[in-house]
């Protein structure tokens, strides 16, 4: 365990947002699932959206998010 103040901050912080992004991934995997399951236009938009956000807080990178959605939009 961490004794210096702010590497005792640094691990807590750390938990919270393995929390969040773990929170955000899954959805994020869910939502593209669902959407190559289903092409139905509400499944899509629910995954460009969460692929959208996801690129916005860096979860993933920019071009992932925008070739998961082009391969998503093919027929």
């Amino acid at each position: 365990m961490p004794i210096i103040k702010s590497a005792i901050k640094k691990v807590r912080k750390d938990k919270t947002r393995t929390a969040r992004n773990k929170k955000r991934e899954t959805a994020l995997k869910s939502a593209v699932k669902k959407a190559r399951i289903s092409k139905t236009p509400k499944n899509l938009q629910a995954a460009f959206s969460a692929l959208d956000k996801a690129a916005k807080v860096h979860l993933i990178h920019p071009n992932k998010a925008a070739r998961l959605k082009s391969r998503l939009a093919k027929v």
